[in-house]
């Protein structure tokens, strides 16, 4: 009697397929200073099993890493974290979050191809963190939101006074975010979507 060994099936988990509604999808980029909780956004909005490179933190990046503010910290992504979540029946928005180590910001410019705009995350003790990675964007010409991450022991500012700090244009919108929080998360990116909706409706016709 000959015994047939069945092969494993290959492919996706049925919950992670695409939506057949799905008619648009689009790439944002999460960007952010190291330990600002791109990762953690990622992970909570993502309606698939999140990709992630995390790797535990060695001896090798002491003096390396800034970790002031951060000292608890024991992973890091080394490479790019991966999410997806559909906005509406029709929208599905591809999510990749960058590496904070500026060590590592030379793999951005592959995670930026193809994007339509991106979500700054913001800790408010390491603002000055901020500067290089909204500077970055800028000389791109990559439209961005700004989203301030809450944090238990980090002060709190006006927004007035953070936009001023960051030296950001009126138009640019900033918006409180829990990055642990599924629909905090959700609206950060929903403020994006409007904000980039918005600049195709404004933009000049072309001569």
């Amino acid at each position: 009697m000959d015994c047939k060994i069945s092969e494993p099936v290959v492919g996706p988990r049925s919950e992670d397929t695409l939506p057949a509604s799905a008619s648009t999808a689009v790439k944002v980029v999460i960007v952010g200073g190291f330990g600002v909780g791109k990762t953690t956004l990622v992970g909570s909005v993502s309606e698939i099993r999140p990709l992630t490179t995390e790797e535990t933190m060695t001896q090798a990046g002491v003096g390396v890493d800034d970790i002031a503010g951060v000292e608890r910290k024991t992973e890091t992504t080394v490479a790019m974290d991966f999410g997806r979540i559909s906005l509406s029946d029709e929208l599905v928005l591809y999510l990749f979050g960058t590496p904070g180590q500026q060590r590592f910001w030379f793999l951005w410019n592959g995670l930026f191809e193809g994007a339509l705009g991106a979500v700054v995350l913001i800790d408010t003790r390491r603002l000055d963190d901020s500067f290089d990675v909204i500077g970055r964007l800028e000389e791109r010409g990559l439209p961005f939101v700004v989203a301030i991450n809450a944090f238990p022991d980090a002060p709190s500012y006006p927004m007035s006074e953070l936009r001023a700090a960051m030296d950001l244009p009126d138009d640019v919108p900033m918006v409180d975010c829990d990055a642990r929080e599924r629909t905090s998360s959700r609206d950060a990116l929903l403020t994006l979507m409007r904000y980039l909706y918005a600049l195709t409706t404004t933009a000049p016709e072309p001569r």
